[in-house]
């Protein structure tokens, strides 16, 4: 049962230790922000078997000296292990995805579903980099830093998009104003941010771990606070 912690609990501070039946009744039919959830968009996990490839786009004139298709993936592909609950062999590497790039001659001629399909997988997260920018503003010490990608999840039998339902695709947009650290923590703050606000989407995410202080974008999380 859902709830049948807290009735055990409840019911214990009623008896043995003198509360109201009003407080145990609270507790029960209350629960706590992180046990309520913002229902997933696409429930990517409820299919345990199924293999999934995040297939990156970097623009060729977005000139930037940053693999962002390496690091982007490496991260989408921890959000979706750690998050959604995908099994790490049913995740495609960046390596296996890049050595079919590279040995496919018609390979930009594919769609993200053939793509797929040549890699033995059920579903493509495929993301568009829209627009990066690191630097040190002022002279400073510090990094400012933003991305900006847009993401969808096409079914590779079908060809078809399935999420988002309502969107052509789910605009991501992180950033941060400082980061004291090294150019390469910088540029893994930057995918670790975009990915988990990519994979937040797609499992019943707690509500106190929708919205992170680097999502810039506008995902409607202060309707889940309540």
């Amino acid at each position: 049962m859902k709830y049948a912690g807290w009735i055990f609990i409840a019911l214990g501070c009623l008896f043995y230790s003198g509360c109201s039946a009003q407080g145990v009744i609270g507790v029960i039919i209350n629960p706590t922000r992180h046990e309520k959830k913002v229902p997933a968009e696409y429930a990517l996990g409820k299919d345990k078997e199924q293999k999934i490839l995040v297939f990156v786009e970097q623009p060729a004139w977005l000139n930037i000296n940053t693999n962002l298709r390496y690091h982007l993936t490496a991260s989408v592909n921890m959000a979706l292990e750690k998050k959604v609950k995908i099994k790490s062999e049913n995740l495609v590497s960046y390596s296996k995805f890049l050595e079919f790039r590279t040995n496919e001659p018609n390979f930009s001629s594919l769609d993200q579903a053939a793509v797929g399909a040549a890699l033995g997988v059920d579903k493509v997260l495929y993301i568009e980099v829209e627009n990066y920018s690191l630097s040190k503003p002022g002279g400073t010490d510090y990094y400012k830093g933003s991305l900006d990608t847009f993401a969808v999840l096409i079914d590779v039998s079908g060809g078809m998009k399935v999420w988002p339902e309502s969107e052509k695709s789910k605009r991501i947009r992180v950033g941060f104003e400082a980061e004291e650290r090294k150019q390469q923590i910088a540029v893994n703050r930057l995918t670790a941010a975009s990915a988990y606000c990519i994979a937040r989407y797609l499992y019943n995410c707690p509500v106190d771990e929708f919205k992170i202080a680097d999502d810039f974008g506008r995902a409607g999380w202060k309707d889940w606070i309540k």
